[in-house]
């Protein structure tokens, strides 16, 4: 099959460092070619997933200071997929709407996969003015707030087999992965840490828009406390060290995650989770194998002690049960599959029922 991949511009595909989304369309495409089909990336210059790549900006747009919105870049990152249309057999989109305009004209399938949070009340009215777009989610706790709409699968996140070793035998401190922000809760990590009288490694990016809440919120705590460290972003090298040498990963959140990757990360080394009850926690941490699902603080402390003393190599088996990058890739073609066959009723010139646009737009 020949098959387009659209990735977000803000990082390379995969990252060097932070960047969720990207890292997942990165693993997808090797999958994908290794599974024998041609692929085509449509991301950043700076790109070095093993595939034929068309550049549609020279390097990753975080990169660079001069840029400040992206929106720009994406659109014209659409017109270039537009041209290459006909080498296509099925085209799927990471890049959240930008597209949904463009594509009723196309005759070749699309598929979108939705990354981030649905819970704005913006996005309803939207999606009911394009309930045929055929879309995937990483979660089935992502999909909730959305009106019906043209989902054709949830597709849980993946990662490589041999990316993140396993290791038998943690460590004694916890570790924060991901980025510095409110509604990831580094401040309950830093806490659950202190009252357990552990070290915790706080190992996450600061985005622009999130620098005021580590000046103001996170930087005094972790200058105010002995066991919390602060060491930025991490590569995949540094990750598996860390990972594999903690005694489990904190995932505090306080949002409807859309799925988490850090948490099969840490699954992936051996290494339980403690996480908030919210967005995707339940479906992917295996309460009481992989991890505890928490409520409180004080729940979480207790959990630390408990989690320390699960079955390591039973967490690894459960990882390589249900998130491995094969098993993403292999969902995927068979939802390519079905579109392509015309099983799902993909890119119909339909604009839904005139009564159902107007009731929705109403309510908003």
């Amino acid at each position: 099959m020949r098959i387009a991949q659209v990735a977000p511009l803000a990082e390379s595909c995969p990252p060097r460092l932070y960047g969720g989304t990207e890292r997942i369309v990165g693993f997808l495409v090797e999958e994908l070619h290794g599974l024998g089909h041609e692929v085509t990336l449509f991301a950043s210059g700076d790109s070095t997933a093993g595939t034929r790549l068309i550049p549609c900006v020279p390097r990753a747009l975080r990169l660079s200071q001069d840029i400040v919105d992206f929106t720009p870049y994406h659109v014209s990152m659409i017109e270039q997929v537009r041209r290459h249309l006909d080498e296509f057999d099925v085209v799927h989109f990471h890049i959240d709407l930008f597209h949904y305009p463009a594509v009723r004209t196309w005759s070749c399938p699309t598929v979108t996969t939705l990354h981030g949070r649905l819970d704005l009340p913006d996005l309803y009215p939207l999606y009911g003015i394009f309930p045929e777009i055929p879309l995937v989610s990483v979660s089935d706790s992502q999909r909730r707030p959305l009106p019906p709409v043209n989902w054709v699968g949830t597709v849980y996140h993946g990662l490589p087999v041999d990316l993140l070793p396993f290791s038998p035998f943690g460590g004694d401190y916890l570790v924060f992965l991901g980025r510095i922000s409110p509604e990831k809760r580094p401040d309950r990590a830093i806490e659950i840490a202190t009252r357990a009288g552990l070290q915790l490694k706080l190992a996450a990016k600061i985005d622009r828009a999130d620098r005021d809440y580590w000046v103001e919120r996170i930087e005094p705590m972790v200058q105010a406390r002995s066991n919390v460290e602060y060491i930025g972003e991490v590569d995949d090298a540094s990750k598996a060290r860390l990972l594999g040498h903690a005694a489990a990963l904190l995932f505090p959140i306080d949002w409807p995650e859309p799925f988490g990757l850090a948490m099969i990360e840490a699954m992936a080394c051996g290494t339980p989770v403690v996480a908030w009850r919210n967005g995707s926690v339940p479906e992917v941490v295996d309460d009481g194998v992989t991890g505890r699902i928490v409520e409180s603080v004080d729940e979480a402390v207790a959990a630390v002690f408990e989690v320390m003393q699960f079955d390591r190599w039973m967490i690894r088996a459960r990882f390589e049960e249900r998130f491995t990058a094969g098993r993403m890739a292999n969902d995927y073609v068979r939802i390519y599959q079905e579109l392509v066959d015309g099983c799902r009723p993909a890119n119909m010139l339909m604009r839904g029922p005139p009564d159902q646009q107007s009731a929705l737009l109403d309510a908003n």
